[in-house]
């Protein structure tokens, strides 16, 4: 995550949502941000828990003008699959060939049980209207994260 910087702009890119349709970056803004979140992988219990957090609080982040959209390495298929099984009411982007990741500086070395290997590292990146960064969440911990997030909205706000 060395370039991804406060203030510098955003890394665009180009995918694929879970409908199968193709997006920018500039195409997932809400009206004042987005706040876009990297997981391991859908139907995990750690990364469940993150996008049933972000499913529940939804509505308070499109109050806020910002929308919400998560990415993975997973196939567009088995986004369909954790959406329809966690009732996700928000965009998945499928990243199978990890050019966001790097992008974004996410896909690191990981080590579990003994063992190393490349995986993403969970983190969240607030994105402005003018898709500059407002805020980075490196190695984020799911417990209370999206009411961190939401707090720091709020804050920006008042700013």
């Amino acid at each position: 995550m060395s370039d991804i910087k406060v203030g510098s702009k955003a890394p665009s890119f180009n995918s694929v949502d879970d409908k199968g349709n193709k997006v920018s970056l500039k195409d997932l803004l809400g009206k004042k941000g987005l706040v876009l979140y990297f997981y391991p992988k859908d139907q995990t219990p750690g990364c469940t828990t993150e996008a049933c957090d972000y499913r529940d609080n939804f509505s308070r982040f499109k109050k806020e003008g910002y929308n919400v959209v998560g990415v993975s390495r997973d196939s567009i298929n088995s986004h369909q699959k954790f959406i329809q099984k966690q009732d996700l009411n928000f965009t998945l982007i499928s990243d199978e060939d990890g050019s966001i990741c790097e992008k974004y500086g996410v896909w690191q070395l990981k080590k579990f049980m003994g063992r190393e290997f490349m995986g993403i590292i969970r983190s969240t990146f607030l994105i402005g209207g003018d898709l500059k960064l407002l805020k980075v969440y490196p190695k984020v911990s799911v417990k209370g994260h999206v009411d961190e997030v939401l707090a720091d909205i709020k804050s920006l706000e008042k700013k």
